[in-house]
Order: structure tokens, then sequence, then C-alpha cells
């Protein structure tokens, strides 16, 4: 069982009695939540009991071992007791926390409305240099905050050595493997440098597609530092990844005026949301209109699919056991209506109504 399995099975023992619950909240201050593939958010909050709180929850599982009557309850607390009291779980713990805090505000401030593409290239790059240190060096100092854990739950710090295997060679020419003797390297290598790597993938994978956009409007935030040449290449590679079946919504030879003449700013480094609110504030969206349009349209490219977390908490209110066979298209509908509901109050929907009225009336006209 993976580990995140063992944090279902924990949530699951103690959510399913309210009793077992009691005892719960009675040795942990902090409460076990569930986790869920939809809600990166999730994760987080599962996995920080067991990382401030492992002993405590150590105590609550001998408890409601030694109180229990039902012998399969019994034999669950005693084997979760003995996972949680173990060397390996407490690394695992710690390397996961250390992993999912570090994506985890990253995750929430690119989910903000008011998030831009530059500001979200930047806090990627972060991310990524902070997994590649702490790939480095994350496993030594996991290692101690284990032994720390371990020895709040009196117990020894040791990584259970398995019995290698040995295979029959058919050949005896062939080379014999060299398996991993040390636990904690092999601990290291197949799961530490695993999750990790995953971890800076996925950034990377995200930070490479972001940046390959902000390149294209970059240069509405670093014009006043490119010569003519640059700028006319800058722009007019703007204007073609804005054009769209014969019209493009800058002119490439206009904006690259507009930039030249543009005034002095107030500070050199500014973002893009920054400098269209300095036009704003001076008026200046008349004289520089492919400028005002471009950083319009930059500003409202969408960083991250923030409702693709959301969008499973809204198709469970949705689509009941009374909706069950309703189409996958009229279910898209639905959600989109569901999740923007604030735009969706402000829309008329008179038309539609008639529409579907005169469509569904039973009334035939002789």
């Amino acid at each position: 069982m993976n580990y995140f399995g063992i944090l279902h099975k924990l949530f699951t023992l103690f959510s399913a009695s309210t009793q077992r619950w009691a005892i719960l909240k009675k040795h942990v201050g902090i409460t076990l939540k569930m986790w869920t593939d939809t809600r990166w958010e999730s994760k987080v909050k599962s996995v920080e009991p067991l990382r401030y709180e492992a002993a405590a929850v150590r105590e609550a599982l001998i408890e409601v071992r030694d109180h229990t009557k039902d012998p399969i309850i019994k034999v669950e607390a005693q084997s979760l007791s003995e996972e949680v009291g173990s060397f390996r779980f407490s690394i695992c713990t710690v390397v996961w926390y250390d992993i999912l805090s570090q994506t985890h505000h990253v995750s929430k401030l690119m989910q903000s409305p008011s998030m831009q593409v530059d500001v979200a290239v930047s806090l990627l790059n972060r991310v990524e240099k902070d997994l590649q240190s702490y790939r480095a060096t994350g496993f030594v100092t996991a290692q101690m905050a284990a032994k720390d854990i371990c020895e709040e739950m009196n117990v020894e710090a040791v990584l259970q050595q398995k019995r290698l295997r040995s295979t029959k060679r058919h050949f005896t020419y062939e080379a014999s493997d060299e398996p991993l003797s040390d636990a904690l390297k092999k601990l290291e290598v197949t799961f530490f440098n695993v999750v990790v790597d995953a971890a800076a993938s996925a950034v990377r994978e995200r930070f490479s597609t972001l940046q390959n956009v902000k390149e294209k409007f970059g240069v509405l935030s670093n014009f006043k530092n490119l010569q003519d040449s640059e700028l006319q290449k800058e722009c007019e590679t703007l204007q073609t990844t804005l054009h769209f079946k014969g019209h493009s919504d800058v002119d490439g030879r206009e904006l690259v005026q507009e930039l030249k003449n543009f005034p002095d700013l107030p500070s050199k480094s500014m973002t893009l949301l920054e400098l269209l609110t300095f036009i704003h504030e001076k008026e200046l969206a008349e004289i520089y209109p492919n400028l005002w349009t471009a950083l319009r349209i930059g500003l409202t490219l969408p960083v991250t699919v923030a409702g693709a977390e959301r969008s499973f908490s809204k198709l469970k209110l949705i689509k009941t056991y009374l909706r069950s066979t309703m189409s996958q298209e009229r279910l898209s509908g639905l959600s989109i209506i569901s999740i923007n509901y604030a735009v969706a109050e402000q829309i008329s929907y008179d038309d539609v109504i008639d529409e579907f009225a005169s469509k569904k009336a039973r009334k035939v006209k002789f």
C-alpha cells in the first residue's frame, strides 16, 4: 500500500465511528483530513497532522486498539500504529509535506483572479529552483526531522532491512545485478528521487508553457531596454501571435512607434498590470491604442485552470440520482453556469426560455 493509501485508511478508521473520532480529537489538535485527487490543497491538509502530531495520532490508534471489541478494528488499529511508528513512514511524511507545502502556496497564488503571466512565470521559476535545491539536500534534512518524530513516539529510528532476493542466472556470462543493500540509499533512490523529480517535471512543464507566452508579450514590459531592430522584431512577433482569420488585434508597425514615443515610466521594472494602470490613470488609451489593446489581452490570458479543482465538487451537486441520464453536453453546460454563477446572475434568459417553450409546446394550431 502506498503512502496516501495509509492516510486514507487512517481517516476511514476514525471517521467511521463517533467514538473513535472522539478519541482522535482528544489526542490530536489538527483534524485529520480526507485527501482527494481533484483538490491539491487536500493533500497538504491530510499530511499535516502526521507531520506535526504523529505521536498523538499513534497514541489515538493505540487507545482505539485497547478499547475496541471488534477484532477487525483491533487488528487494523494495531497495523496502522506500527506503520505510523515506523522510521520509513516518518521520512515519507516529511518529504511529502515539504514538497506539497512548497507547491501549495504557488498553486493558491496562481488561482488568484488577479494573477498575471509574468508574475506566474517568476513564481514557477522559484519553485523549480527550490525543488532542485531540495533534491540535493532534502533527504538528509528529512532524515533528521524523521528522527525527531521517532523520538517523540519513543520508537527506534531504524529502517527495516529486507532480505535481498537472488535470481537464478541461466548463463554464466550474464552480469549479476548490483542491488542496493543500504535501506536508506534504496529509499532515497526508489522514493525520494522519484517523487522530487516528478514534482519538478510537472513544474517545469507548466513553466515552459507560460514562459513561451511571456516571451511573446515580453516586449510590453521590456521595450525601454530594446534596440530598434529588436523592438521591430518583437512587435511583429506579437502581431503574428494575435493574428486570427486574416485580422490582427494590433498593428506591429504602429505599436513600434507607440512604444518609442511612450513617456518615461515611474519605475524601470513594472508589471503589465502596473503599466496598464499607468495608461488608464494618465488617460493615454486613445493615444496608444495598440499598446492598450495588447496589454488588456496579455492580462486576461488564463494563467491556470483554476476551476478544474472545483468542477468535481459542482459535479456532485448537479449530477444526482435524479439526473443520472443527463447527457454530457447538458451536464457540462450546467456545470459552467454553476461555477460561474456570478456572471450567470447578470444574464437575461428570457429569449432562451421563450425559444424552449415554443419548441416544447404541446399545442397544435389548426
